[in-house]
């Protein structure tokens, strides 16, 4: 992936002032816009930690059949601590590493976390689709924020997730009688997109196959390196 960010790693903040500062001036060019073409190649990223390290990893999917692609992966220091919203600041740079090993560009990519269902709009997903110009989704397990009612429990059944009278995201039902996760588009797409292609990488398994294999391959490398 040779596209560079617009930001390089040597400019990812380190304190938290200096983060909440370039959220905000990142959040302002968020686009949230339907897919301009057809999608081929999906990827999924995850991230493990070891003490003081972080594991990114990503796999790349044929987006029609699920066919595993390629896999890559970074290993490097965490050098932002755990705060809430702040989730791309302490991942972003090794994700970013790790990305930028794979040697096809994936057309569109999936985080465990989330898009513009954010309090200022740039969850993971749209804080590296903005940085990578490229298209994302946000895919979480958990709310960080907003409100919804429980959809139906029939896969594909869903409900809009509201922030401040705004819809921010979808609580998506991605297998039957299963708890469901909270889909947003990141950057680049929009809600329509983003509940499509997270259906159709769900096979069989609440979590799409791209997070779900790269979140096996994050244990993986990190058990093969630190046991």
């Amino acid at each position: 992936m040779k596209d560079k960010p617009l930001h390089s790693e040597l400019r990812w903040p380190h304190d938290i002032t200096s983060a909440r500062r370039l959220q905000l001036e990142l959040s302002e060019k968020v686009r949230i816009v339907s897919l301009r073409k057809g999608i081929t190649t999906v990827a999924g990223v995850d991230a493990a930690y070891f003490k003081d390290r972080i594991v990114a990893t990503v796999c790349l999917f044929n987006i029609n059949n699920l066919e595993l692609l390629e896999e890559a992966s970074f290993t490097g220091k965490v050098r932002f601590p755990y705060i809430p919203g702040l989730l791309s600041f302490r991942e972003g740079p090794a994700i970013v590493k790790a990305l930028k090993k794979l040697s096809i560009r994936p057309d569109i990519v999936l985080f465990d976390g989330h898009g513009i269902c954010h309090p200022q709009r740039l969850g993971i997903a749209s804080h590296m689709g903005v940085i990578l110009n490229i298209p994302t989704i946000g895919c979480a397990k958990s709310l960080l924020t907003g409100r919804y009612s429980e959809p139906g429990f029939i896969r594909g059944n869903f409900s809009y997730v509201y922030f401040d009278n705004e819809i921010r995201g979808i609580c998506l039902r991605t297998k039957d009688n299963t708890r469901p996760l909270f889909v947003s588009p990141g950057h680049l797409t929009d809600f329509e997109d983003a509940m499509r292609i997270v259906l159709n990488c769900c096979k069989g398994f609440r979590i799409p196959e791209p997070l779900r294999r790269a979140h096996i391959f994050s244990k993986i490398i990190k058990n093969r390196l630190y046991g």
